[in-house]
């Protein structure tokens, strides 16, 4: 069952382990198994920025690696260093469409600010009329 506070706190404690030495804007994730697991990402750098990697889709690669394949939801957070959230954080399109190899339309996604101050949209909502792997086939 989606506890989007407990949630939102797992991703604003994944936000403290970014590595964001460039660009000094920390971004936490937490993604939500159907089975309960949650699973943290965050961001991490790299001087060449291409190799850069989102803090949603760290936490769906460390989900997969450990043959988790069923989500419900994703939380995500994000602020300059040492600063607390003020705006949402969106994910990037590349997340979104990391986001939907994986989860159907309905699933959800959670931006913050803080634990009381969220919205959750539909993965659908966000990424309407998506490319898939049915596109391909």
């Amino acid at each position: 069952m989606l506890d989007e506070k407990e949630l939102i706190y797992s991703a604003l404690e994944a936000r403290k382990s970014a590595y964001a030495p460039y660009s000094h804007f920390k971004v936490g994730a937490a993604l939500l198994c159907k089975d309960g697991l949650i699973f943290r990402g965050c961001n991490v750098e790299n001087s060449s920025y291409g190799a850069t990697n989102c803090a949603e889709r760290t936490a769906f690669f460390k989900a997969v690696s450990e043959d988790e394949r069923e989500f419900e939801a994703i939380a995500i957070v994000g602020a300059l260093e040492n600063t607390e959230p003020t705006e949402y954080a969106y994910p990037c399109g590349i997340c979104r469409q990391v986001m939907s190899e994986f989860c159907h339309d309905d699933f959800k996604v959670i931006v913050a600010r803080s634990i009381d101050d969220y919205k959750i949209y539909t993965l659908g909502e966000l990424l309407p009329a998506s490319f898939g792997g049915d596109s391909i086939k």
